[in-house]
């Protein structure tokens, strides 16, 4: 049996989450979401405030500063994707490095 390198699994497993993040929110719904709906819906959205992040260059599943909304989401899921799995291999990498310590 033919086995495959675990680079080329984590490498299809990264292109398979850029494809997903980037191409497939371009088909993104844009109504609201269900606590935003629901808000809505109740009466007391009008309430709402802005976080600190509000400004941020991500905020509200887009990015800052690009004119097409579609773009700017699918912009938005790379970006968030890559920072995901970059703080998941950093952490894989530290937790690995730390088993490799000889017993004392």
């Amino acid at each position: 049996m033919r086995t495959i390198a675990t680079k080329w699994v984590a490498l299809g497993i990264l292109l398979a989450a850029l494809l997903l993040a980037g191409g497939v929110s371009y088909y993104a719904s844009s109504q609201p979401d269900g606590l935003t709906r629901v808000s809505q819906d109740k009466g007391f959205a009008s309430t709402q405030k802005d976080h600190r992040a509000a400004d941020s260059p991500l905020a509200g599943y887009a990015a800052k500063d690009v004119d097409n909304r579609r773009l700017s989401g699918g912009l938005a899921g790379v970006v968030g994707v890559v920072v995901v799995l970059a703080l998941g291999t950093g952490l894989a990498y530290v937790v690995r490095r730390r088993d490799r310590r000889p017993a004392a």
